[in-house]
């Protein structure tokens, strides 16, 4: 039988385009998949503090190689490097469609924030950074990924992609094929 955590973290796992784990990899798996949020979540934290548009350019450039190029993640690579060599952990491998989306909006909204600070518009830039820091600490800290969901709803999987909310318990089994889509 399935916990409220261990629910939380395969619901964050299917929505991030994985497919549906064995409940015992659910733990190490999520530990990894949301390494990166994390670190992008000091980056944001350093960029809002410095209110510097360099440190936005650099993780919206980061944020969108890592959307082009799965393979070439730097965020992946690093928790590879340092993390993934311990007893228990997984590696990451390229990110499925739903975490490319999500890593192409993050780096749209640190994008747009490193242009908003240069033409001064400061409270404009303040509202977005608070936007983006919200969609982040919800994705390190509550499983939920904004733009993962967002992807799932533009792909017509609107069902699919509400079952894997947080909060969404002893739904049956996720399935994309159940919402007529298949993986990206």
């Amino acid at each position: 039988m399935e916990t409220g955590s261990e629910a939380v973290k395969r619901n964050f796992i299917l929505q991030q385009g994985f497919p549906d784990p064995p409940l015992e990899s659910c733990p190490p798996q999520y530990s990894a998949l949301v390494f990166q949020p994390r670190v992008v979540g000091l980056l944001l934290l350093l960029g809002i503090i410095l209110q510097e548009p360099g440190v936005f350019f650099a993780l919206g450039g980061l944020l969108w190689w890592s959307a082009i190029f799965p393979r070439l993640n730097p965020f992946d690579a690093l928790y590879n490097w340092l993390r993934s060599r311990r007893p228990g952990r997984v590696a990451l491998s390229a990110a499925p469609g739903p975490r490319r989306f999500a890593q192409g909006m993050a780096g749209t909204f640190a994008l747009a924030i490193a242009v908003l600070l240069l033409l001064g518009w400061r409270v404009t830039a303040i509202v977005l950074q608070c936007m983006f820091a919200a969609a982040v600490a919800a994705l390190a800290f509550g499983g939920f990924c904004l733009g993962s969901f967002v992807f799932h709803l533009i792909r017509g999987r609107g069902g699919f992609a509400v079952r894997t909310l947080p909060w969404a318990r002893g739904a049956g089994p996720l399935s994309e094929a159940s919402e007529g889509g298949s993986s990206s």
